[in-house]
């Protein structure tokens, strides 16, 4: 990892300009994330955040990490977390959230953006600062293997905390559930 012996002033203003920007997305995310009226709306900006969390992952050169971000994180427990809301029939308010014109505003601008940022990065050069050396990468795997720098303190040192956070979702899944299961029995009288 080279970038971490660079000083600030020293990184290149696209890495640096990528790094705010997605900063400062995650953190606007999370916001209309605690803001939401609408379950269904929050969860999708909680998706948004996590993206973003995954993006400033590879920008800090992991990129694993990144993958896992968006793969555990975005991708299998907010479909578990959508699959809750579905079955509470909690998403009655999701009109209000995305349907006004300045929401297909924001959503064109952001687009537009995204597009922007696409054609600038397959037109720029990745600076040497940034570059790993010929073979690097193959010489790490080969010394200790891709998943080992993470695995490794994941299931010695954080292994209970690990653990712990996989039980309090499940309980937050059987507390749905039951409320569901409660407010079923309700109508039925």
């Amino acid at each position: 990892m080279q970038s971490t012996s660079m000083a600030h002033g020293s990184l290149p203003l696209l890495y640096t300009f990528h790094f705010y920007l997605f900063g400062l997305i995650a953190i606007v995310s999370a916001l209309l994330f605690v803001t939401r009226k609408s379950p269904v709306a929050a969860a999708l900006w909680l998706v948004n955040t996590m993206f973003c969390l995954a993006a400033l992952y590879v920008l800090l050169d992991a990129q694993f990490i990144g993958a896992i971000q968006v793969l555990v994180y975005a991708g299998a427990i907010m479909v578990v977390f959508l699959f809750v809301i579905m079955l509470l029939n909690l998403g009655q308010g999701i009109r209000n959230d995305i349907r006004g014109l300045g929401w297909k505003l924001t959503a064109g601008a952001v687009s537009l953006a995204i597009l922007a940022e696409i054609f600038a990065l397959t037109k720029a050069r990745t600076p040497m600062v940034l570059t790993l050396p010929q073979g690097y990468i193959a010489q790490q795997v080969a010394e200790t293997g891709a998943i080992t720098p993470i695995a490794g303190p994941l299931f010695n040192e954080y292994l209970l905390a690990f653990e712990v956070t996989s039980v309090l979702l499940l309980a937050a899944v059987v507390g749905a559930v039951m409320l569901g299961k409660e407010r079923g029995g309700e109508r039925a009288r």
